[in-house]
């Protein structure tokens, strides 16, 4: 441990501390969650470095997903929904009223619209979006749904 005898010295090693960043809390990255309707893709970005590029499913017709700018609202890893069929939503990151970004069992529809607003993703990548919000936090997470 390091001793400064007077408080005038802890005062300036305490301002240098806080000067070159070295008091500040743990570093954060900012993640950013693209989601592109028309070609049913997300890529998903941490500092502005390309990170992942995923197949999406997305609202199909009469089923519109909500577009614009928005965080994550709640986040639960095991899911069922209460409004269609108890159908498994693993992994969910609610991002607007009842619309998250999911995994779904319907792999086989991905990259073309099929939810009823949700935003759909293999199993594995929901996993891997679930830990990487968690890891870099839901303040620092922003997702982006464009037409």
């Amino acid at each position: 441990m390091t001793f400064f005898p007077t408080q005038a010295a802890r005062r300036v090693a305490l301002a240098a501390c806080v000067l070159a960043g070295l008091c500040m809390s743990p570093a954060r990255a900012d993640l950013r969650v693209d989601i592109d309707k028309s070609s049913q893709r997300m890529s998903v970005r941490v500092d502005g470095a390309p990170r992942f590029n995923w197949p999406v499913s997305t609202g199909r017709r009469g089923y519109g997903t909500p577009s614009g700018t928005f965080h994550p609202q709640a986040m639960m890893r095991r899911h069922f929904s209460r409004k269609y069929y108890n159908s498994p939503m693993p992994h969910a990151i609610f991002f607007h009223h009842g619309f998250a970004i999911h995994g779904t069992t319907d792999i086989s529809r991905l990259g073309g619209p099929a939810s009823h607003g949700c935003v759909r993703l293999h199993p594995a990548h929901a996993a891997t979006l679930f830990a990487l919000v968690q890891r870099e936090g839901v303040r620092n997470t922003t997702i982006r749904i464009s037409n």
